[in-house]
This record gives C-alpha cells, sequence and structure tokens, in this order.
C-alpha cells in the first residue's frame, strides 16, 4: 500500500518481511512516524503514532480531521503552484510567515515533498525547510492514498513528542516499533538530528521497556554500532532497497537488521498481570531450600 509522502527509509518494501516479527498487541506504539507505512499495512485496533517533527504530525492530523476538504484543497494547489519559482516562494511561506494556519501548512508540507529533490526532508540549523527543487513534469498528488489514510487513522492517536516522551506512554498489552533515523545515514529530517549518542540512549530505553513486558521490534542498519547495542535482541537480517543517496548509493540495495526483544510473557500474580522482571524487582528471588 502506498503513503501519503515520499520518505527516505519508507518501510513498504520491507513490511513482508516486517510483519513476520511484530506480535499481536492491542495498540502499536511508534515513537518514529516516518510515512506511517507500518501502521497502513498492519491491522492493529489502535494505533499511538509520535515524531518529533511538527510539521510530519500536523500533515496527519489534518488529513485525518476532514479528508475531503483537505483533498480539495490540496489539489487545487498543486494545479496552481506549478514549477520552479511556485516552488520557492511556497517554500519562503511556509519557512517564515507566521499567519499560515495549520491546515495551510499541512498542504504546503504535502506539496513541498511532492515537488522537492526526491522527496527528502530536511531542515537547517534555523530550522527552516531548505531541499531544493525537484524539477518533476508532473508530480503525483496522492488522492487515493489521503483517503486510505484517513479511513486507517480513525484507529490512531497522532503526537508531536520525542521517542523518550512517548515510550513513557506505554500501557498493558502495547506493541513498540521503531524506526529511528539509521546508523550512519542521513538524519537532518528535524533541527536536532539524531547523534550516535541519542542511538545508545533509545536502545536502552527500548531494552527497559522490554524488560517491562512490552514486545520490542526496531529497523535500523546492519552496522557494528546497533548491533552491539541490540546484543540482547534476536536480529534478522534483510536487504532492503535504498532509494535516495544513503550509504548503498542511490537506487541500491542496503543490508538491515531486525531486532526483536526476547520477550517474557506477563505472569498473573493478585488479579494483575506483571512480568517476571517486576516480580523480582518488587519481591526479591525466591529461596531454595537444599
Amino acid at each position: 500500500m502506498s503513503t501519503i509522502l515520499k520518505w527516505a527509509g519508507n518501510k513498504t518494501d520491507a513490511m513482508p518481511e516486517l510483519k513476520k516479527h511484530l506480535p499481536a498487541g492491542s495498540r502499536l506504539v511508534e515513537p518514529f512516524a516516518g510515512s506511517c507505512a507500518v501502521m497502513m499495512e498492519t491491522d492493529y485496533p489502535y494505533y499511538l503514532v509520535a515524531d518529533i517533527n511538527p510539521d510530519l504530525i500536523n500533515l496527519y492530523r489534518q488529513s485525518k480531521l476532514n479528508s475531503e476538504q483537505f483533498i480539495a484543497y490540496a489539489q487545487g494547489f498543486f494545479e496552481d503552484a506549478k514549477g520552479e519559482a511556485a516552488y520557492y516562494n511556497t517554500r519562503q511561506d511556509f519557512n517564515h510567515s507566521s499567519d499560515v494556519c495549520d491546515f495551510w501548512k499541512a498542504i504546503f508540507f504535502l506539496y513541498l515533498n511532492r515537488h522537492c529533490y526526491r522527496g527528502l526532508c530536511c531542515y537547517n540549523l534555523s530550522g527552516h525547510f531548505n531541499v531544493p527543487y525537484g524539477n518533476y513534469k508532473r508530480p503525483y498528488f496522492p488522492e487515493k492514498e489521503i483517503r486510505e489514510f484517513a479511513e486507517k487513522a480513525k484507529r490512531a492517536t497522532f503526537i508531536c513528542a520525542s521517542d523518550d516522551e512517548t515510550l513513557a506512554m506505554l500501557q498493558a498489552g502495547d506493541v513498540v516499533y521503531c524506526d529511528p533515523p539509521y546508523d550512519g545515514t542521513f538524519a537532518a529530517y528535524h533541527t536536532a538530528g539524531f547523534t550516535e549518542s541519542d542511538q545508545y540512549r533509545l536502545a536502552a530505553i527500548l531494552e527497559r521497556r522490554s524488560s517491562e513486558g512490552h514486545p520490542v521490534v526496531v529497523s535500523n542498519s546492519d552496522t557494528s554500532l546497533i548491533n552491539s547495542i541490540y546484543h540482547n535482541f534476536t536480529r534478522h537480517r534483510i536487504t532492503t532497497k535504498r532509494s535516495m543517496g544513503v550509504v548503498a548509493g542511490e537506487g541500491k540495495s542496503a543490508d538491515e537488521i531486525i531486532a526483536v526483544s526476547e520477550f517474557v510473557p506477563p505472569v498473573p500474580l493478585y488479579g494483575h498481570a506483571v512480568s517476571f522482571y517486576q516480580c523480582v524487582r518488587k519481591f526479591g528471588l525466591p529461596r531454595v531450600k537444599a
């Protein structure tokens, strides 16, 4: 199933393999929304979809709230704002106009994504979208994809939050899927970026959430760093297409890993579901008679 946005690292091609490792649950929690390909290709009762990029989350909220109005206005804007000059004027308004409402900001963001170079999403240190014009003859307008997204989004809550803030919201029955910026690749999807230290920090949080009884699945590059920090996870290697000038080179394939936590099922105790880790932390290890 196609997505609203063109997106570096889009998971559509990897979904047949990824779905093998996503367990059942009452809600899928994604701290890195990206293109929302995983939400669109799975069938959980509920979704919590987060991202630190406010422009991305605003687009998803506006598409969900009134999809038909959004399609009508966005489609009209695509027809009117053709050519390089229109692109740079729109980018200027998107970055600097304080009176642009959330509805139109979402339309501008979709327009920029579909008209910019290779659909990249990049910001400078001032927080301004700075991808150059892509010079496409007829940029695709994702009318069908917006309608499909709006229908699926009825089950979803979209929040603008960091990964650690999102992972602090986990509830019983949640499944976590993390698709952070990949190690060794372009990571300027947001002004703050995503560093090697962030990779370590995220892995530590995910291991802790896993020990509390939440199934965790992570996608990342097959590098020595990622294999090291997820050494307590079961790692499955896959080969995927890379289409946007990253480590593998444009249009080539690259090795990735799907890291799956060693999940310990919760056990009933006094009417509540708690994990083995929580029992040990609260009551200690049982004494064994010699």
